[in-house]
């Protein structure tokens, strides 16, 4: 959920900083729906990725050793 909503604030972010950009340089700005559902997905799939695999590994360990050695 966090990796999503992280996503979701650089996705805001970056339609409104090439929506202001586009408008100071004078040329077109192109919304591309596609191209937002796959940087919306992507940013998911990071947070997934990225937060299964040390959860994972810190539920396998046993938790006396774990403080033992932390």
């Amino acid at each position: 959920m966090l990796a999503w909503f992280g996503g979701l604030c650089g996705i805001v972010f970056g339609l409104v900083a090439g929506a202001l950009g586009s408008q100071a340089l004078q040329f077109s700005f192109v919304f591309n729906p596609g191209i937002v559902a796959v940087a919306f997905v992507f940013s998911g799939a990071v947070g997934i990725v990225f937060g299964y695999f040390p959860a994972r590994k810190a539920a396998r360990l046993d938790s006396i050793e774990a403080l033992r050695h932390e």
